[in-house]
């Protein structure tokens, strides 16, 4: 069994649904060494999230933003967590009804996604910054 885990940064994104597959696979390349096993990103921030959906229309992406900002909208009076500015609490509850990790198998070296599948970057702030993933990949050995 192989076991890798590194850290690293994904650009910073404006708010919104953004692909990162490719951008999470060029800084992990280690998960060719798995020949079966399972792939999991987790990201280290609170206000935003990690989900697996459509890769190939863009419009997916903002329908997602559209409707998520429908469900949970800026500046409520009962919002009491707006120190750091109106988008603060919601992106807050947005990151945790989208969720901090994916899992995704590893077949033959390469990440098992269906046709259509990507991972998106959910950023709930209009002003995120860089966002910090701790990418861990384990399984048999490619090299046995």
């Amino acid at each position: 069994m192989e076991v890798f885990q590194k850290e690293i940064k994904l650009s910073a994104k404006g708010r919104g649904f953004h692909l990162v597959t490719e951008e999470i696979l060029s800084g992990f390349p280690e998960i060719s060494n798995i020949e079966s096993g399972m792939f999991q990103a987790f990201i280290k921030h609170t206000s935003a999230g990690l989900t697996i959906n459509e890769n190939a229309d863009p419009t997916v992406r903002d329908d997602f933003e559209s409707h998520i900002n429908k469900m949970v909208p800026e500046n409520q009076p009962y919002y009491r967590h707006t120190l750091e500015g109106s988008d603060d609490m919601p992106a807050h509850i947005k990151a945790s009804l989208m969720g901090t990790s994916v899992q995704i198998p590893i077949t033959n070296g390469k990440l098992n996604l269906g046709t259509w599948q990507g991972i998106y970057l959910c950023e709930h702030r209009n002003h995120g910054g860089t966002r910090k993933l701790v990418l861990t990949a384990f399984g048999v050995s490619r090299n046995r």
